[in-house]
């Protein structure tokens, strides 16, 4: 009765999960559902679809801003408390977002979300791994794989339904519940941890990394559509590297960077963020296409293409169980490169399709694609922090959340260029504008060609570097020291 009475409530690994994928889940919800609603949200302000972009811009812009300081902060102020305050910024910026006015206010709340979104990930990324030890990695990244993949495809179905059914204003509101709900049950029974030794705030590597990321990640995202070569585009890209490259330089000579370059120093850490980055670039990069295609190209509505995506989702929930299991057996090193071959193999079919291709087609394409991303991610995130300190898990997630950030905003950048290059429209029957289906094809065999490279660099993982995610997790019940402990009580 001593010991029950000593333990926690709910088990921290169920906690942190709980709110973890529900924050997960709202965050990566935002960034997709809001495409839909973006003509209904210009149709009602009256504005251009030219000025759209701002919407979904700056949203990204000020998330970027505030990756880098997330870490220091979960580490000097507690993870609990600057994970909920970031929860409650992004819960309450989407209130304010659905009763917008004008796009003027709309665009100022999205980048208030962005502050939120920006901390939630690394903080929630940190507790995770520090209350998942290396042998049950692959146990979190399974449970990370739930907003991951459910998210991107839910979003558009969603959206549709929200914005046809009753408004745009909806596709902000459904994410006070969740919000509301992980805020309680979070202020409740999460635990706090902060790091005695955080040091002090690095306010340089926090201008220099903030503003060099938020140039570049706008120079990616409006490059396509404003043209590379203009003035704005050209002058926030070079000056967004310009002052990264300053914060390397700083950070290499800092006793307490705000991005601990340092880590990588160790080789596994390197190659699974490389990995990442190709792998966010060709699979994000992948779904980014494959919606323009069925509305744009296709003709489809947003609902019908939600439906066609959502057993991508499907094919990850499913195939997760099995990597789980075969993973300490196999090791990341063969589980990643087939997914990302897999992921290649998904955008090589889809150049394939045409408007009149069954449906059934789509749904086997999108399928496999979930289960070549399970194949990838589960091992990818499982074995990323396999020798990192404990001490290190807030730096260590803040890196890696950075670069999955600059891949997905460079894998849409890269497909979206190339889209423009080969010319979305084409010269019909009489001269009529049709859609040019090659610019969807050469941007899949594009994806395809950053899966492939993530495939190699997946190569050069050795699986002994991730030995300590690989070992099979013993029950309680069977370890000699539970045994011992419970003789002596």
């Amino acid at each position: 009765m001593a010991i029950a009475s000593r333990l926690p409530k709910f088990d921290q690994k169920i906690v942190v999960g709980v709110v973890f994928v529900a924050a997960m889940f709202v965050n990566i919800l935002d960034i997709t559902i809001i495409n839909v609603a973006l003509p209904a949200i210009g149709k009602d302000f009256g504005v251009a679809a030219s000025q759209l972009g701002t919407v979904s811009v700056g949203y990204l812009v000020s998330l970027a801003v505030f990756i880098p300081a997330s870490g220091w902060l979960g580490d000097r102020f507690g993870t609990k408390r600057i994970f909920l305050l970031a929860l409650a910024i992004f819960t309450g910026a989407s209130a304010l977002c659905g009763l917008a006015q004008n796009l003027d206010q709309l665009v100022l709340f999205r980048i208030l979300q962005g502050v939120g979104g920006g901390m939630l990930t690394p903080v929630g990324m940190a507790m995770m791994f520090r209350v998942f030890p290396p042998e049950e990695r692959v146990r979190a990244s399974r449970v990370l794989m739930i907003p991951t993949a459910i998210a991107p495809a839910l979003g558009p179905v969603l959206g549709g339904l929200l914005v046809d059914k009753v408004s745009w204003h909806w596709v902000f509101f459904i994410n006070l519940p969740v919000g509301a709900v992980a805020l309680v049950f979070g202020a409740l029974f999460l635990k706090d941890h902060r790091e005695p030794a955080a040091g002090r705030f690095d306010i340089a590597g926090f201008v220099l990394s903030g503003a060099g990321l938020a140039l570049l990640m706008y120079a990616l995202s409006e490059g396509s559509d404003k043209g590379w070569g203009t003035l704005g585009i050209l002058g926030a890209g070079i000056g967004g590297v310009v002052l990264l490259v300053a914060m390397v330089w700083h950070g290499l000579r800092s006793a307490q960077p705000i991005l601990n370059l340092r880590l990588f120093s160790d080789r596994l850490f390197v190659s699974t963020n490389i990995v990442s980055l190709l792998a966010a670039a060709g699979f994000l990069g992948l779904l980014f296409v494959y919606p323009l295609m069925c509305q744009n190209a296709f003709g489809w509505s947003a609902l019908k293409t939600g439906l066609l995506t959502f057993p991508e989702a499907l094919g990850v929930m499913i195939t997760s169980q099995v990597v789980s299991r075969i993973y300490p057996k196999v090791g990341p090193r063969r589980l990643m490169a087939a997914g990302l071959v897999g992921i290649a193999a998904a955008a090589v079919m889809l150049t394939r399709v045409t408007a009149d291709t069954s449906p059934v087609v789509f749904v086997g394409i999108l399928f496999f694609t979930g289960i070549a991303l399970a194949f990838n991610m589960i091992p990818m995130q499982a074995a990323a922090f396999a020798k990192t300190l404990p001490q290190d898990s807030g730096s260590a997630s803040t890196l890696f959340s950075t670069q999955r950030q600059i891949g997905s905003a460079l894998g849409v950048a890269v497909l979206s260029t190339v889209m423009a290059g080969v010319g979305l429209v084409t010269a019909g029957h009489g001269g009529a504008p049709v859609p040019n289906m090659d610019a969807y094809r050469a941007a899949f065999w594009t994806a395809a060609g950053i899966a492939l490279l993530g495939a190699l660099a997946a190569l050069t993982i050795r699986d002994k570097d991730a030995e300590a995610t690989m070992r099979k997790v013993v029950p309680v019940e069977e370890k000699p020291e539970a045994v011992e402990d419970a003789v002596a009580v």
